[in-house]
Parts: structure tokens; C-alpha cells; sequence
């Protein structure tokens, strides 16, 4: 694991969450999710049938996650694996990965898997950018105190872990991209994480 500069006190990171992260950053949140989702509906729900339509199972997939300060909640994204494959366990790191249904293959290249996540940033469980939330299984059994210091935020639709070459790895074996996001929290670093995100989705969809 890579060195990493860990959460250890109230520090100006801290306090800028206070302002930032709890008030400034919850509102814009909450807006431009209220934003997309609402005239994003009708295609969400065209996307909910084709999967419905394509295989069996359930168009939804649900899962625990743990949130900020350790509150477990239900994560929501669209189904791309077949219904038959264990709901606890690594993701897929390749869309050649036969877990993955022909539509699941498209909607992961394109991120449109992750667009039901809206519905948890308004329930006010995640933000639009922050930590990747960890499934509370892995978190139950696998993490130390030391890891969860990565909990003081609310996790992200995306992050420094999601654009990062390290994203292909288990989320608690890369926590320094975690830590320098709590550590430098700012509209600044949210809006560099944003622009790369795009720039990462515009890559994969042209490649």
C-alpha cells in the first residue's frame, strides 16, 4: 500500500467540511441531482425495461454500502451482471468480463450504470464527488480503524479513487487517494475531479 496522510485530528480539512462539504457542497448536491434527474426520467426508465427486457432479474441492483461516519445504506445502480452471480464480491475490472450481460457491457462503458445513484445523493446519502463507498460486507470484515477514517465524508458518485489507475484495486488497499481528497476538501478539488471525470468517460466512449 502506498504511504498515505491519514485523517488523525480536526484538522483545516476538517473544517472546511464543516462549511463546505455539510452545507455549501450538501445544497449544490441536491440541486443539480434534482436537476438531471427530473428530465433524465423518461430515459431512465427506457433503460430500467431494456434490462428488464434483455434478461431476467430485477433491472435494479441494491446493495449495502457504508456512508459518512459509518451509516450503512442501500446503494442503487442499474443491473449489469446476470442475475446468478453472487451480490457480494469484487467488481468486474474488464467489460470482457463474462459476468457482465451484453446491455450491462454498454452501460458500464458509458457510466450510465451509476445514474440511478442520483436517487442517493438526494436521499441525501452520497454526494457527487467523494471517497467510492465501500460494501459494508468488505467493511465488516476487512477493515481497521485506521481505514475507516475514510468515513468522514460522504462518498462519491466520483473521486480521486474512481479516475485513478488504482481503481481496478480493492478500495481499502488505495486509501491515499481517499485521504488527500478529505486532506485538500475544496470546491477547487471538486471541480478538478469533476472536469477529469468527464475527460475519463469522453476517453473510454471514443476508445
Amino acid at each position: 500500500m502506498k504511504s498515505v496522510v491519514p485523517v488523525t485530528s480536526q484538522t483545516k480539512a476538517q473544517d472546511k467540511s464543516s462549511l463546505y462539504e455539510l452545507y455549501i457542497k450538501a445544497v449544490v448536491d441536491y440541486l443539480l441531482a434534482l436537476l438531471i434527474f427530473i428530465p433524465a426520467l423518461p430515459f431512465l426508465v427506457l433503460v430500467f425495461f431494456l434490462i428488464k427486457w434483455s434478461s431476467p432479474g430485477t433491472p435494479i441492483f441494491r446493495q449495502p454500502r457504508v456512508g459518512k461516519n459509518g451509516k450503512p445504506f442501500t446503494i442503487y445502480k442499474f443491473r449489469t451482471m446476470y442475475i446468478d452471480v453472487p451480490k457480494e464480491g469484487h467488481s468486474p475490472t474488464s467489460g470482457s468480463d463474462r459476468r457482465i450481460t451484453p446491455l450491462g457491457r454498454l452501460l458500464r462503458k458509458t457510466s450510465i450504470d451509476e445514474l440511478p445513484q442520483l436517487i442517493n445523493i438526494l436521499r441525501g446519502e452520497m454526494s457527487f464527488i467523494g471517497p467510492r463507498p465501500e460494501q459494508k460486507s468488505i467493511v465488516d470484515t476487512c477493515y481497521t480503524e485506521y481505514e475507516k477514517q475514510r468515513f468522514c465524508v460522504k462518498p462519491g458518485l466520483t473521486g480521486l479513487w474512481q479516475i485513478s489507475e488504482d481503481r481496478t484495486k480493492p478500495i481499502h488497499h488505495n486509501l491515499q487517494h481517499d485521504f488527500e481528497y478529505i486532506n485538500h476538501l475544496s470546491v477547487v478539488m471538486d471541480l478538478s475531479i469533476l472536469y477529469r471525470t468527464l475527460r475519463v468517460i469522453v476517453r473510454s466512449n471514443t476508445h
